[in-house]
């Protein structure tokens, strides 16, 4: 093995089949005390029953940890983020690459509780979420050991791990027998499926596997209006009712799924240097992105919007890469938090049929003076003429390139 035998692991455990499988190798590979943690962030499915196979399996009920975290994941994880309005290679909103930090942040924490030596997680050697968790262990405890099932067991096959469980009694549902259609990944923000059925990028992937829109086709003939609200950067309601963050993040969600908005297809470069393909929903956050930029269009100089354009492929690149406790994001954070002191008001949107369109923009902070962009009487709020003299200092460069290209010829 390419670690020494741990005491007692803190695993990352969500009751399915591969988490239940590794569970029982933990104990039966290292003779280790195993302790669960289960985290609710939003992804529909009921998580008692992850206590029951935890009992099962032998583990402790004080060892058993299933937690509601969902408002925690929205106010200090996704609020955060979309603050700077990042996205990945253009397009992903980073729905599971947000998750994970929160993950290893939750078991750092568990293992200095319960005196734990060890923590593991369940991701494989070929994805980008092995680097995510084990780069935010390192980052909370260097000294902390992380086992990583999939490129230590000696398992070769599907049919290994299904033979181990049968071996074990671990419950194999019948889809789990066969080959299953896609992996799934979600939470609050988004779900993500990426897999068989979604492996050939030419083909369309089946309806059947988005799981939070309807398709756009089939959404209301009619579209519908909302207004959100913001103060500094974060959303804090709906057409005027004040919500909690993963509330609000809920209701966004409805109001996506309803009118089939927030799917894509996406053909990814993964950290670990593999392109794949993933199948993304994230129906509340797409609008929660265009709301977010509309408010900014109002409330933020042209200087600082540009510089946060500029950083945001950056800060999304670390996050998507696993680098959320680092210092360069947390510096990047404090620039980006520091833009949205301003960033307080309405958006008003219109949904329909797959989109969020911005509508309308108001804020006590704007910037927008309409007495200044007027095409009527400004009553001398601009004087035109100091256009001129704007111009030619700006073209006093150009000016001087194209008289020496004329002069001698651009070679």
């Amino acid at each position: 093995m390419s670690v020494s035998a741990p005491k007692k692991v803190v695993l990352a455990y969500s009751g399915g089949l591969d988490t239940s499988i590794i569970l029982k190798w933990l104990q039966t590979e290292f003779g280790a005390e195993v302790v669960t943690f289960t985290a609710d962030l939003g992804q529909g499915e009921e998580l008692e029953p992850a206590r029951a196979k935890a009992l099962a399996a032998g583990v402790k009920p004080e060892n058993i940890f299933i937690e509601d975290v969902r408002e925690e994941f929205v106010r200090d994880f996704v609020f955060p983020m979309f603050r700077a309005n990042a996205v990945y290679e253009g397009v992903y909103l980073l729905g599971t690459s947000i998750a994970r930090p929160l993950i290893s942040k939750r078991q750092i924490e568990i293992a200095d509780m319960v005196g734990a030596d060890a923590v593991c997680h369940g991701a494989t050697g070929k994805g980008n979420d092995q680097v995510r968790f084990e780069l935010g262990y390192y980052g909370l405890n260097p000294d902390i050991k992380v086992i990583a099932p999939w490129r230590d067991w000696s398992f070769k096959s599907r049919t290994d791990l299904l033979a181990f469980a049968e071996q074990h009694g671990i419950e194999i549902t019948k889809d789990k027998r066969g080959e299953a259609p896609f992996s799934v990944d979600a939470n609050l923000l988004h779900s993500s499926s990426e897999g068989k059925v979604l492996e050939d990028p030419a083909e369309p992937a089946p309806e059947f596997v988005h799981m939070r829109t309807i398709s756009p086709e089939d959404a209301p003939d009619e579209p519908e209006t909302i207004t959100i609200g913001f103060e500094r950067g974060d959303a804090i309601a709906i057409n005027g009712e004040e919500m909690s963050p993963a509330t609000l993040l809920t209701a966004l969600n409805a109001y996506g799924k309803k009118h089939g908005i927030g799917r894509l297809d996406l053909l990814e470069n993964r950290f670990v240097g593999m392109k794949s393909r993933g199948i993304y929903e994230t129906p509340g956050g797409t609008i929660l992105l265009t709301a977010h930029r509309g408010i900014e269009q109002a409330t933020l100089d042209k200087g600082a919007a540009h510089l946060k354009d500029e950083l945001m492929p950056r800060y999304a690149e670390l996050i998507y890469n696993g680098f959320w406790w680092s210092p360069e994001r947390e510096m990047l954070q404090a620039a980006i938090d520091h833009s949205q002191r301003w960033v307080t008001g309405e958006v008003t949107l219109k949904l329909y049929k797959g989109q969020a369109y911005l509508t309308g923009r108001s804020s006590p902070y704007s910037l927008y003076r309409e007495d200044i962009v007027t095409f009527e009487d400004d009553h001398g709020a601009y004087d035109q003429k100091d256009a001129e003299g704007f111009i030619k200092l700006n073209a006093l460069r150009l000016r001087l390139l194209a008289g020496r290209d004329r002069k001698f010829g651009k070679n």
